[in-house]
């Protein structure tokens, strides 16, 4: 009898077992390889976002160490981990303004369109300052998605700026104005060559002594009177914003000690606003006249009833002044008048004529050029810059030749005395006077030629 060969039930089970198992693992693979694709497409911040510029604003990219270890095995560099602002925000930019820049090329270069810079030229006074920016300027703006405005500031200058903003589908401004601070200081010096040259060293910039100049420059002739010696002592206002100087100010009072002569000022400004200056007791430091008609120039011909003629060869009468200046020198009106005659006067060469009121006429003659726009019958006021220095007609070399009349007669304008300008209204007389004892006393404190803080105002 034959024996059957025994069944190995547990091999033919374990074969089937493991063929069920893989054809499982086969499944499980597509499934999960399907789900993780399609979250993987679901989140833009782990496909492609990393390498778009313009990727949705809001999030921060985050890569953790186990995507990092995957770029570094492919030998690739790790992306940096980069923040997005938020989406409803914008972004701030600079600019500087540039040589021949005006608002419409700068918004072009930003993308900002035609209608907004419209919007913004046409609000009102306030925003036509943007028509006058000039180079080295700053402007910021702040932009939105695609060069959106949504705000603008613009400093004007170190206490001015000028804000705009969105305010729904339109624009607003707004100038804003820095507080400034005002502080009261002082200098003096003494002259041992020129006025420039002791102010400078006192501290003083050269608008400031052109100031002390004309505060007294109706009593003492700057080209003739000034001698070694001679001192001034100076209260000036000094304007600060945020701490910080920002510029001289005014001169507030001075004195000027002119061959042991002493002229004292003193700096008023009334209810309306209008401001001059005042000897100590109210009279008004301004004359009718100037003294002279071109700044710091020397006297190279006086008055004289018999003088030497260089180029006629004679004795004839110089009825006037002549002032030594490089040509091109600014000659100014010395008094309010109307210009009766401009043009070629014979010896005076390119002249000018002015009538100031019935009795008084002033000439300025030999010059270069004359103001533009000066034409007989113009009016001119009292410093007003009429022609420049030059050396035609009878001239040996540049210089100005001025004269002075008084009812048609010559008189030297070295030595007559001009009459004065209005004292100090009455109604202000006393609150002028209590002003002008404080500056007096500050005066007369002064000692030296440093400067030093007075006090705050």
């Amino acid at each position: 009898m034959t024996q059957a060969t025994p069944t190995n039930h547990k091999g033919n089970i374990s074969h089937r077992h493991l063929l069920l198992l893989g054809i499982a693992l086969i499944v499980s693979g597509v499934i999960i390889s399907t789900y993780t694709d399609e979250a993987t497409a679901n989140r833009p911040e782990l496909s492609d976002a990393a390498s778009r510029p313009d990727a949705p604003l809001g999030d921060t990219i985050d890569l953790s160490d186990s995507t990092s270890a995957a770029f570094a095995a492919d030998g690739a560099s790790i992306p940096q981990q980069t923040s997005y602002p938020a989406a409803a925000g914008g972004e701030w930019q600079t600019v500087k303004v540039k040589r021949g820049d005006n608002l419409s090329l700068i918004f072009s270069r930003l993308g900002i369109s035609p209608q907004s810079l419209y919007n913004i030229l046409t609000l009102g006074d306030e925003t036509k300052t943007l028509k006058r920016i000039r180079p080295g300027q700053v402007i910021k703006v702040e932009l939105a998605e695609q060069s959106q405005l949504l705000e603008l500031l613009y400093e004007i200058d170190p206490v001015h700026s000028l804000r705009v903003w969105q305010n729904g589908d339109d624009y607003e401004s707004k100038l804003i104005e820095r507080p400034v601070q005002h502080r009261a200081e002082h200098t003096s010096g003494v002259i041992t060559s020129s006025l420039f040259e002791a102010a400078q060293q006192a501290g003083m910039s050269d608008r400031m002594t052109m100031e002390l100049a004309g505060i007294f420059g109706w009593d003492i002739d700057f080209a003739l009177d000034i001698r070694d010696g001679d001192s001034f002592s100076v209260i000036y206002d000094d304007i600060y914003v945020d701490g910080k100087r920002l510029r001289h100010g005014d001169i507030l009072a001075a004195e000027f000690i002119n061959q042991g002569t002493a002229y004292r000022a003193v700096r008023y400004t009334d209810a309306n606003g209008h401001s001059d200056y005042y000897s100590p007791d109210g009279k008004s430091m301004r004359k009718a006249f100037l003294r002279t008609p071109v700044q710091f120039s020397r006297i190279s011909s006086y008055f004289s009833t018999a003088r030497y003629h260089p180029i006629l060869n004679r004795i004839r009468a110089h009825k006037g002044v002549d002032y030594a200046a490089p040509i091109g020198t600014p000659v100014k009106a010395t008094g309010d008048g109307k210009v009766v005659f401009v043009g070629r006067r014979g010896g005076y060469g390119n002249a000018i004529e002015l009538q100031h009121g019935a009795r008084y006429s002033t000439l300025y003659g030999h010059l270069s050029r004359f103001a533009r726009g000066l034409h007989r019958g113009a009016h001119v006021h009292q410093g007003q810059i009429i022609g420049y220095v030059g050396m035609t007609g009878l001239a040996t070399g540049p210089h100005l030749h001025y004269e002075f009349r008084i009812d048609g007669v010559h008189r030297n304008p070295l030595k007559v005395k001009f009459p004065d300008a209005a004292p100090i209204s009455a109604k202000y007389k006393q609150d002028f006077m209590i002003t002008s004892r404080r500056f007096l006393a500050q005066l007369e404190a002064i000692d030296g030629t440093s400067s030093v803080a007075l006090n705050d105002r």
